[in-house]
């Protein structure tokens, strides 16, 4: 004898749209929170100036310099040796582009002889066109 009488079972489901929703809201999280740096390999500090942005995409060397003397070019931290090596090294990251902008990410810290050598080998190389990275007051 049935007691209970027939009642139609509700079968659990799991809803994933809140999970979905928690975890986009996680994503936007991290992709606002996160920093990128161009220069990773060097714990650089960038002194700061007021620059207005540049209307024009160039092709870019980025050279760091930290307060140490080290250097950092294509993603390779190495040593000075002379400024025609590392003139030859800027021509081979210009990559043939037109009119080359050599971008020095020099450390707040580093020597001024480091930054004239950097400046010396992209003359060497015929790059005429050099700006300093900085970061703005209060970054």
């Amino acid at each position: 004898m049935n007691l209970r009488g027939y009642r139609m079972r509700d079968e659990p489901e799991i809803n994933f749209i809140p999970l979905i929703d928690v975890l986009l809201v996680i994503l936007i999280f991290l992709m606002v929170s996160t920093t990128y740096q161009r220069i990773r390999e060097l714990q650089i500090m960038l002194p700061e100036a007021n620059a207005v942005k540049p209307e024009m995409k160039p092709v870019e060397v980025n050279v760091g310099v930290d307060a140490h003397g080290n250097y950092v070019l294509n993603k390779q931290v190495f040593r000075f040796s002379t400024v025609e090596d590392f003139a030859a090294l800027l021509q081979a990251a210009a990559q043939d582009g037109k009119d080359p902008v050599v971008i020095i990410n020099a450390d707040a810290g580093a020597s001024h002889q480091s930054v004239i050598r950097v400046m010396e080998a992209a003359r060497l190389a015929d790059m005429p066109r050099i700006t300093f990275a900085t970061r703005l007051p209060g970054s």
